[in-house]
C-alpha cells in the first residue's frame, strides 16, 4: 500500500473520529468552580449516605429514649365494659348444677402506677380501682372498691436483666453517637474521592487535549517536511499521522470519563442542575504531624469499634449469668397489700374499706434434666472466651491499622513534593525532546517515552494529593480526632432528632 492510499484512508478515519466526537466537544461555556471543601461540606447534608447516617442514629436514639423509660414510672388508666346476656350453669349449695340467666353489665376501671427496680430485677406497682356490676333483670347494681393496692413481685435467684440492661444499653446508644461521627467522616471521605476523580479525569482530559494538539501540530511539520524537503521518512511520517489519531482518540475517551466522574459526583451531592462543574483542587495542603501516641488514645476512646468491642464482652457475660440462672434453684416471690370493699351504692363501696393482703412464694427445683442446663452454661462460657479471644485480636488488628495508617499519613506531604518536582521535570522533560525531535535528534519512540512519562508523573501528582485528603478523613473517622485542629471531632445530636 502506498503513502498515498494510507493516508486517503486515514484522513477518513479522522473524519469520522470528528463526527463521533462532536457532540462532546460542543458543550455550553457555563460552568460551576467546585473546590474540595464545597464538596464536602454538601455532601454531608444532601448525600444519601448522610441522609442513612441522620435515620440511623435517630433509631439509635429512640431506642435509647425507650430504654430509659423502662426505668421511668409509668402510669396507665383501663376501662373495660361488658355485657353478658346468656345461660350459664351454676353449682347450688347441695352440690348440683343448675342452669341460670344473666343478664348484666359490668365496668371495670383502673389507675395503675408502676416501676421496674432494676437493682433487685423487681416491679413495685400501686393501683386503684372500681367494679359496677348492672343486674339488668331486676335493676339492681353493685359495686366494689379498690382504693389502693401496692405491689412487688421478683424473681429471687434468676436472671435480673435489668442490671445487665444498664450497663449494656449506654454503651449501645454511645456506639450509636460515634458510628454517626465516624459514618461523616465517611461522607466526607467518599466525597473526597468522587472530587479527585473527577480532578483526574479532568486532569486526562486536559492532557489527551494538549497531546492531541502536540502531536496534530508535529504531524503537520512532519507533513511539510516530507513533502517538500524529504528530510523524514515515510515510516515516521505514517508513525505520527497515527499518533495524531490516537490522541483523537483519548481526548474523546477523556472526554467522556470526564462526564461520567461528573454525573457521579452532581449524583453524590444531590446536584440536580445539569451546570458543568470544573473541579478545583488546593494543591497547598495543611503541614502537619499526627503522633502514634495520641491517634491510639483518640482511637480507644472514641473509635465505635473500640466500644463495640467492650459491649460484646458485656453481652457474653451477660448470656453466661442467663444460662447459670436457668440452671440451678429458682424462686418467684410476689407481694400484695390493699383495701377493698363492696356495696349497693357507690359511695358505701369506698366507707370503711377492709384490708386484704396477699403473699406467694414459689419454688423450682430441677432434679433431672439429662445435662440440659450444664450444656447451656457449657455453652455460653465457651462463647465468652471465644468473644475474649476475637476482642484482644481486633483491638490488636486495630491497633497496628492506627499505626501503619498515622506513618502513611507522615510520609504523604513528602510523596505530594516528590511527585511534585517529577511532574515538572517530566513536562520539561518533554518539552525538550519535544524540540530535539523537531530538530530530528531523537527517534519517535524517544517521543512517545517522554509523552507517556509526562502524563503518568501529571497523574500521579494528583494522585498523591487525593491519598493525602483520603489517609485525613480515614484518620478522622478511625479517631474521632481533628488533627489538623487538634479537637475531638463532635456533633450536636440535638438538631438530628427534630
Amino acid at each position: 500500500m502506498t503513502y498515498n492510499n494510507v493516508k486517503k484512508n486515514l484522513c477518513v478515519l479522522t473524519g469520522i473520529v470528528f463526527a463521533l466526537s462532536s457532540p462532546f466537544l460542543c458543550r455550553a461555556q457555563e460552568k460551576r468552580i467546585l473546590t474540595l471543601d464545597e464538596a464536602i461540606a454538601r455532601a454531608r447534608i444532601y448525600s444519601s449516605q448522610a441522609l442513612a447516617a441522620r435515620h440511623t442514629f435517630r433509631a439509635s436514639y429512640w431506642n435509647w429514649r425507650s430504654f430509659q423509660a423502662d426505668y421511668l414510672p409509668s402510669v396507665s388508666f383501663s376501662l373495660n365494659p361488658s355485657l353478658n346476656r346468656s345461660i350459664e350453669s351454676i353449682i347450688l349449695p347441695d352440690g348440683s348444677d343448675s342452669y341460670v340467666r344473666r343478664d348484666q353489665l359490668t365496668v371495670n376501671s383502673s389507675l395503675n402506677i408502676s416501676q421496674n427496680v432494676p437493682l433487685t430485677g423487681g416491679r413495685i406497682y400501686a393501683e386503684s380501682s372500681l367494679q359496677r356490676i348492672d343486674l339488668l333483670t331486676d335493676g339492681s347494681k353493685a359495686y366494689r372498691s379498690m382504693p389502693v393496692v401496692i405491689g412487688y413481685s421478683q424473681d429471687l435467684f434468676g436472671y435480673n436483666s435489668q442490671k445487665w440492661q444498664r450497663r449494656i444499653q449506654p454503651l449501645r446508644y454511645t456506639e450509636a453517637e460515634k458510628n454517626y461521627i465516624e459514618a461523616m467522616e465517611n461522607v466526607s471521605r467518599t466525597a473526597a474521592q468522587l472530587f479527585f476523580a473527577l480532578i483526574v479525569a479532568q486532569t486526562s482530559w486536559e492532557i489527551a487535549r494538549d497531546n492531541h494538539a502536540n502531536a496534530d501540530t508535529l504531524y503537520r511539520i512532519a507533513q511539510r517536511r516530507y513533502e517538500r524537503l524529504g528530510t523524514i521518512t515515510e515510516n515516521d511520517m505514517l508513525q505520527l499521522e497515527i499518533n495524531q489519531l490516537g490522541a483523537q482518540t483519548d481526548r474523546m475517551n477523556a472526554r467522556m470519563e470526564v462526564d461520567d466522574c461528573m454525573f457521579e459526583l452532581r449524583r453524590y451531592l444531590g446536584l440536580t442542575d445539569d451546570v458543568e462543574i470544573e473541579a478545583v483542587p488546593d494543591e497547598q495542603i495543611p503541614l502537619f504531624e499526627v503522633d502514634e501516641l495520641l491517634a491510639l488514645e483518640m482511637a480507644l476512646a472514641n473509635n465505635a469499634e473500640s466500644i463495640s468491642l467492650q459491649r460484646q464482652l458485656i453481652e457474653s457475660e451477660s448470656s453466661v449469668s442467663s444460662a447459670r440462672s436457668q440452671r440451678g434453684f429458682q424462686a418467684d416471690f410476689f407481694m400484695e397489700f390493699g383495701l377493698s370493699q363492696s356495696a349497693g351504692t357507690l359511695q358505701e363501696a369506698f366507707r370503711s374499706p377492709r384490708q386484704q393482703e396477699v403473699v406467694r412464694l414459689g419454688f423450682q427445683i430441677p432434679i433431672l434434666d439429662w445435662g440440659v442446663g450444664k450444656g447451656r452454661v457449657k455453652v455460653a462460657e465457651s462463647n465468652h472466651e471465644r468473644v475474649q479471644i476475637e476482642i484482644e485480636q481486633n483491638r490488636i488488628a486495630f491497633r497496628q491499622n492506627i499505626v501503619k495508617m498515622v506513618r502513611q499519613f507522615n510520609l504523604q506531604a513528602d510523596k505530594i513534593t516528590i511527585a511534585s518536582k517529577t511532574d515538572k521535570t517530566a513536562r520539561r522533560r518533554y518539552e525538550v525532546t519535544q524540540k530535539l525531535y523537531l530538530q530530528g535528534k531523537v527517534t519517535t519512540l524517544e517521543l512517545n517515552a517522554a509523552i507517556s512519562e509526562k502524563d503518568a508523573a501529571r497523574r500521579s501528582y494528583i494522585n498523591s494529593i487525593y491519598q493525602f485528603w483520603n489517609l485525613y478523613y480515614n484518620l478522622r473517622a478511625l479517631t474521632g480526632y481533628d488533627f489538623r485542629r487538634q479537637a475531638v471531632i463532635t456533633e450536636n445530636f440535638t438538631t438530628l432528632i427534630r
